[in-house]
C-alpha cells in the first residue's frame, strides 16, 4: 500500500521482474485503509509500517509523534495475539527511543501488550560517521502482540 502511484508502479515492475505474483498493490491513504480494515474486523498476522519521514524538521517532532502513534495504534488493532508488527521510521529527528515510546503509548491505547523481538539496524556497510548523527536516520522495531 502506498499513496504514491509512481512508487506502486515501481513496486509492480520489481515484482514482475522477480516473478513474484502473490502481492496485492493498493493506492490508498494508510490511515484510512487501516481504519477501514479495523471497521471490517480484519486481522493480519503481520503488519509492516514504513511511512515517509513524518519529521523532516525538529519543529515537526510533536506532529510526527502523533502521526507515528496513530499509524501504530491503527496497525495494532489489526493484530491478534502472536501477531507481528514491524514498524519503521526514516525521520532523522525521531530517535529509536522516541519511536519505542510512541509505540508503547499506542499499545496501551489499543489494549495490546507487546514484546520487542528485535531492533535491527542498517548493515555494517552503511557508513555512520560519529560526527554525523543524521546518518543514523533508519529505525526499525519488530514487536509481537502477547
Amino acid at each position: 500500500m502506498d499513496s504514491a502511484a509512481a512508487a506502486l508502479a515501481a513496486a509492480r515492475a520489481n515484482a514482475q521482474a522477480n516473478s513474484i505474483a502473490n502481492v496485492d498493490f493498493r493506492e490508498a491513504d494508510v490511515f484510512d485503509l487501516l481504519a477501514g480494515y479495523a471497521s471490517a474486523c480484519r486481522q493480519f498476522s503481520l503488519v509492516v509500517l514504513d511511512p515517509p519521514a513524518f519529521a523532516k524538521a525538529r519543529r515537526n517532532l510533536d506532529a510526527a509523534a502523533g502521526g507515528y502513534k496513530e499509524i501504530n495504534l491503527r496497525a495494532l488493532r489489526l493484530l491478534p495475539p502472536g501477531g507481528i508488527l514491524v514498524t519503521c521510521s526514516c525521520s532523522h529527528h525521531v530517535s529509536e527511543a522516541m519511536l519505542l515510546e510512541v509505540v508503547a503509548q499506542a499499545s496501551l491505547d489499543a489494549g495490546r501488550t507487546l514484546r520487542v523481538l528485535e531492533r535491527p539496524h542498517p548493515e555494517p556497510g552503511s557508513p555512520h560517521p560519529p560526527h554525523r548523527p543524521e546518518t543514523m536516520y533508519l529505525k526499525c522495531l519488530i514487536l509481537q502482540v502477547v
